[in-house]
This record gives C-alpha cells, sequence and structure tokens, in this order.
C-alpha cells in the first residue's frame, strides 16, 4: 500500500517504469507476430534449407581421387534421414559441369530436370515431386582445386513437423526469456530510478522548508541530476528575486510608517490644541494635507508596481506630454516657472500604458519644477526614442545621484514637503514599460533621461483601467499641490 501510495499517476518514476514495460511487451508481441508471419511464408525453410547446406559441406569425405563419397562417420546416426521409402530428405554432390558424384537413395527420378535445381550457385530453391513441395538449398565449396556443390532437399511436411515440435518450445523460451528480462530490468530500472530521484526528494523537502523567516536559503545542486540542475538553478534566482522584493517590502513598510509617524504626531498636536482654546484650523488641514499626499503616494507606488496593472497601446508621445505640462501650469506660475515642450516630430509614438505614462511624465515634470529656481525654465524634449525633462536648478551633488530614484528620499531645495516617492513611482513604471530612466546634472540643473530600450510590436492594443486609476489618483494629488500653492 506504501509503494501504490506513493507512485501517483504523476509520478515520473512511474511513467518511465510504465514506458519501460510497455516497450517490453510491445517488443515481445512484435517478436511474437514476426515469427508468426514468417512461419506463415517459406522464408524460414528456406534459410534452414541453406544453414543446412551449410553445415553439411564440412561432412562431406573423398576418396583418394578426389571424388565425393558421402559423408564422414559422425553423419551414421542421421544416415536414415536419406533412406526409406518416403524420401522426406535427399541430397546429391555435383561437380562444376552439372554431373552427380554422389546422391542419397533417393535417386535421379526424384530431382527435377529444369528449373532452379540446374542453377549450380549459391542459393534456395523448390520443387514439387508426389504431390509434396520441397525445399532445398545449393552451397558451393572447395576441394582438389575444384569447385563442387551440395544440394540438400526436405518436403514440406518434414519441415512442418519440426516446426510444430520447435515452436511451443519457442514460444515458452521467448515467454520465459521475457519474464526474465520483465522482472529482472523492472526491478533495476525500479531501483535505479529510486536512486536518482532520491535528490529531487531531498530538494524538495528543503524548499518546503523555505519560509519568511528563513528566504536567505537556497537549495543545494550539488547531488541533483545535470538535466534538473537548471531548474534548480532557476528556482534559487527566482528566491533571490523574491528576497530583494520581501526586503523592499520590510524596508517600504519600515519607511511608511516612520513617515505616517510624523504627521499623526502633528495633528494630535493640533488637536491638543484645538482642546485648549487655541485654533489654528489652516495648520490643522496642512497636516491633513500631507498626510494624505503621502497616503496616495503609497497608493501609486503599490500599484505601479504591479505588471498586471498594465495595459499597452499605441500613444503619441507629445500629446501626454502637452497634458502634463498643462496640468501642471498652475504650479509652474505659483512657482514662477516656465514650461515647454520641444518635440521635433509631434507623431512619435511609443507602445505604452496612457495613464502610467501620464504619471510618468507628470511626476518628472512636478520634480523638476520643486526644484527650479524663479523665473527660470523647465523643459520637456521628446525624440524618436528619448525624451528629456531638465530644470536649470542647482542640480544634485554627485554621489546623490544614485539616491534620487530610492524610496522616501528627499533631495534639497524642494519647495514642498513631498514623501519623496515620485522619482521611485516614475522608475516602477519605466521598468514595466522595459524602458531606462536615468539623471545626470547638465550644468546648470538636473536633466531627467527616459529612454525607450525596446519596441514592442504595435498591435492588440488596449486601454488600461488600473492605468487610468493610476492618472486620476495623482491628478487628485497635484491639484491639491496646486491649490495648497
Amino acid at each position: 500500500m506504501r509503494f501504490v501510495k506513493r507512485m501517483t499517476l504523476n509520478s515520473l518514476r512511474l511513467k518511465v517504469l510504465l514506458a519501460y514495460l510497455a516497450g517490453m511487451v510491445l517488443s515481445i508481441t512484435l517478436l511474437v507476430i514476426a515469427a508468426a508471419v514468417v512461419l506463415q511464408s517459406d522464408l524460414l525453410p528456406r534459410m534452414d534449407m541453406a544453414d543446412a547446406a551449410d553445415g553439411l559441406v564440412d561432412n562431406v569425405e573423398f576418396d583418394s581421387r578426389g571424388w565425393p563419397v558421402g559423408f564422414d562417420a559422425s553423419m551414421d546416426d542421421r544416415a536414415w534421414l536419406y533412406e526409406g521409402p518416403q524420401r522426406e530428405t535427399a541430397y546429391r554432390i555435383l561437380d562444376d559441369a552439372g554431373n552427380v558424384a554422389v546422391a542419397s537413395s533417393a535417386g535421379e527420378a526424384f530431382w527435377p530436370a529444369d528449373g532452379e535445381v540446374l542453377r549450380l550457385a549459391r542459393g534456395t530453391f523448390s520443387f514439387e515431386y508426389d504431390d509434396r513441395t520441397f525445399y532445398g538449398a545449393t552451397e558451393a565449396f572447395e576441394h582438389g582445386g575444384r569447385t563442387w556443390y551440395l544440394q540438400f532437399v526436405a518436403s514440406s511436411r518434414f519441415v512442418d513437423v519440426l516446426y510444430l515440435v520447435a515452436f511451443p518450445l519457442v514460444v515458452a523460451g521467448v515467454l520465459v526469456f521475457g519474464f526474465v528480462m520483465f522482472v529482472a530490468f523492472g526491478l533495476c530500472a525500479y531501483i535505479t530510478l529510486r536512486l536518482t530521484l532520491k535528490p529531487l526528494r531531498d530538494v524538495s523537502k528543503s524548499a518546503a522548508a523555505i519560509s519568511p523567516r528563513s528566504i536567505d536559503a537556497r537549495l543545494d545542486t550539488d547531488a541533483v541530476p545535470v538535466e534538473i540542475a537548471p531548474l534548480v538553478h532557476s528556482f534559487n534566482h527566482a528566491l533571490e528575486r523574491l528576497e530583494r522584493g520581501y526586503r523592499l517590502q520590510q524596508e517600504f513598510l519600515g519607511h511608511a510608517a516612520h513617515e505616517l509617524k510624523t504627521p499623526l504626531a502633528l495633528i494630535r498636536g493640533q488637536v491638543e490644541l484645538l482642546e485648549e482654546g487655541r485654533n489654528d484650523r489652516k495648520a490643522l488641514l496642512s497636516d491633513v494635507e500631507y498626510m494624505t499626499r503621502q497616503v496616495q503616494q503609497l497608493l501609486l507606488l503599490a500599484e505601479a508596481s504591479e505588471a498586471h496593472n498594465y495595459h499597452f497601446s499605441v500613444v503619441r508621445m507629445h500629446d501626454i506630454a502637452h497634458e502634463a505640462s498643462t496640468y501642471l501650469q498652475r504650479m509652474a506660475e505659483s512657482a514662477d516657472v516656465h514650461l515647454t515642450v520641444l518635440a521635433a516630430d509631434q507623431g512619435v509614438t511609443w507602445e505604452a500604458d496612457r495613464g502610467a505614462c501620464f504619471t510618468l511624465l507628470k511626476n518628472l515634470l512636478e520634480n523638476a519644477i520643486q526644484h527650479a529656481p524663479e523665473q527660470t525654465l523647465v523643459s520637456m524634449e521628446i525624440q524618436e526614442n528619448i525624451i528629456t525633462v531638465r530644470d536649470r536648478g542647482p542640480g544634485v551633488e554627485p554621489e546623490q545621484l544614485a539616491l534620487l530614484f530610492s524610496r522616501f528620499w528627499r533631495g534639497a531645495h524642494r519647495r514642498d514637503h513631498g514623501a519623496g516617492l515620485g522619482l521611485a513611482i516614475c522608475q516602477e513604471i519605466a521598468m514595466a514599460h522595459g524602458w531606462e530612466l536615468s539623471a545626470h546634472n547638465a550644468s546648470p540643473g538636473l536633466m531627467m533621461t527616459l529612454y525607450r530600450v525596446n519596441n514592442p510590436n504595435e498591435n492588440d492594443c488596449r486601454e488600461n483601467s488600473a492605468g487610468e486609476r493610476l492618472r486620476h489618483r495623482q491628478d487628485e494629488r497635484t491639484a491639491q499641490g496646486c491649490a495648497s500653492g
């Protein structure tokens, strides 16, 4: 029962064993069918006669003149085969001219005067005599510098009697042989598969033991078969990615809790002041707005990190850029910053999620506005495969460039007190599209470069409702920022 339970229908070991057993059964069946087909034809008697003639050649005796006289003494116990009235078998030896040198008691009348039997060449033949079919073979041999030809024949009924006796023995032998092979090789195959698959069972137990508390564990590939090793390596790489994601999520939760702790403390303090009669409604609303902004950024980052939220369509990047700059125009006017969108070809199209792409470009422009000095220019330039956003501010210290896209990191010279998630959201959106987003100092200012690495096929495009939700929530956040400005 234990064996039956472990050998499930979806077991690789069971499938290999069944394939082996099926091959054994098929092989035995084909052997039996082939034997039956051969027995129904005259191929086997002809082959047997050829073998018999070849064996008789070695026993031919010659006299002192080199003339064949019969067979040696070792054939005396089989001399009866060629004697008697039934004449079921016969032989004769001919020279190269076709003259009979010696023959059995059947006599010359037994042998036909024409047909294949007169062809003095190695091969098989058959003929009819006394309403019986005889199968024979001719075998050539050399002696004393001359060529001789031995012809041996046997009747079909004599051959049938031999086969009738031999066939059951052959079948029994095949069955016994097949059974022994079935048991021996089946047992060997089972033991071999059990030992071969043992490393997989060990790897499976190791994988089942991995939990969030031991996510840094990896599967051992030393004892795994080379055919399975790539699968285990891929699983280990997947564990590495999961560990990185898990660590990022843990870090994200810690940062989020820390960021939300501060505005909650401020709101608590404002409420306590209200209880003491000091009403500062504006400060309280400002704290609530700041906390709301952070929560919205957290939600946007969570949605931007999920690939299933994206559905792609062919979009005109100039239209999206113009829409984003128009939406941020009030914020730019409040900061006394001039926005401009430049495009040598307004028909440039990319395959993207429209809502997510809108969020990306708007976050880049908003970040530039927040760092741009008054009465300066923030520009966006659209090319075939590159989009750049540049401000004319103080730029970023070289050692801080790598931190720009880190979550919750804030640079100096900002006009607002955001959560530090805007560029992290842009990076997530760019990665989901297969794009590259980078930053470098432009002297003056900072330049963000969005590079389209791949160029997907622009077909089967659909609008993405989740992407539109990203855009809607970003619109709310921007509108609140503009209103406060």
